[in-house]
């Protein structure tokens, strides 16, 4: 067998007796890396090291994995002013994160004979978060439902660096600010209770 020491030397052709002496000697383990060459290459190495090593890398890579997901919003095509920017607000936040959202119109009874009102109504959204997305897949019926797909303009990868700067940034600024009101590190706490209060009195 063709062997390779434990930090990459070659040690050349040896028979198996030599090889599993010299494991012996460096309290090393003989491991086979290469069993189709000719001859076979084993190297000598600690392998529950090696394991652990290789398990770290792979989680390590799976961490840093970014997956882009795909997020539903649903839509009527007579939605109130007060839902839509609700409803804009979470694709906001969706394409923020790097992911995709796709926009569904449902139309009910006579509503499905005015095609138009959705697909005004996407475009309408579509512009409304250009700075952030940009249309992927353009309105498109689909029975009773319009569909439209919207693609961030940010990568997920990025989208998550930058969410890890603005986490540890914020755990900096509370390191070095320890003795704040909760009221100072959150100014709308203070006036929490004031709709309640409004609300009673309407």
């Amino acid at each position: 067998m063709r062997l390779v020491g434990p930090s990459g030397e070659q040690v050349g052709i040896v028979p198996l007796a030599k090889a599993l002496e010299l494991a012996q000697e460096y309290d090393l383990d003989l491991v086979e890396v290469a069993a189709n060459a000719r001859p076979p290459v084993c190297k000598l190495m600690d392998y529950g090291k090696f394991k652990y090593e290789s398990a770290m890398k792979a989680r390590e890579a799976r961490k840093n994995q970014a997956h882009t997901v795909i997020k539903e919003m649903k839509l009527r095509p007579k939605i109130d002013p007060h839902d839509y920017d609700t409803k804009k607000g979470h694709v906001v936040r969706f394409l923020k994160q790097g992911d995709k959202v796709k926009i569904t119109i449902m139309f009910r009874g006579r509503e499905q004979s005015r095609p138009e009102l959705g697909y005004r109504l996407l475009q309408r959204l579509a512009e409304d978060v250009q700075d952030l997305g940009f249309v992927e897949s353009n309105p498109k019926q689909d029975g009773r439902n319009m569909i439209m797909v919207l693609g961030p303009h940010k990568k997920k990868t990025e989208a998550m660096a930058e969410a890890r700067q603005a986490q540890e940034a914020r755990k900096a600024e509370a390191k070095a600010n320890p003795g704040r009101s909760m009221n100072a590190a959150d100014p709308g706490a203070a006036n929490a209770e004031a709709p309640a209060d409004a609300s009673a009195e309407a």
